[in-house]
């Protein structure tokens, strides 16, 4: 069993990793001033610190005679951020800024978290 300062330690080092920072936005109802109800994107959290690990995965079945190639993308992030399902979740990592959303919960673990994303392709 690792002590808490061996945790500290392996939780600064893979912090030092992070290369990219994110905002994330959620798509909430909001009253209108003629008292209407409507929906408007609000920023919850930004200039998170942050990496992308992308990662090919080549997938075969029985009835296929050819490889599909797909991509998983994985977010890591402190485990201290929260991030609600269905969020828009806009990464900028190496001058490059995306858009996606967490296809699914988080993974926590006591040093990081890992959140599977996929491409944003809009509101639900």
């Amino acid at each position: 069993m690792l002590s808490q300062n061996q945790m500290v330690k392996i939780r600064k080092a893979k912090e030092s990793m992070y290369i990219g920072v994110l905002t994330v936005v959620e798509y909430r109802k909001v009253k209108n001033e003629d008292k209407t109800t409507g929906f408007e994107e609000v920023i919850v959290l930004e200039n998170e610190p942050c990496k992308l690990s992308f990662k090919n995965v080549t997938s075969t079945s029985d009835t296929q005679s050819f490889s599909v190639l797909a991509q998983s993308i994985s977010l890591i992030l402190s485990p201290d951020v929260i991030i609600r399902a269905g969020s828009k979740i806009i990464v900028n990592q190496n001058g490059i800024t995306q858009e996606y959303k967490n296809s699914g919960a988080a993974a926590v673990y006591t040093t990081h978290q890992e959140i599977i994303l996929e491409l944003f392709k809009g509101w639900s």
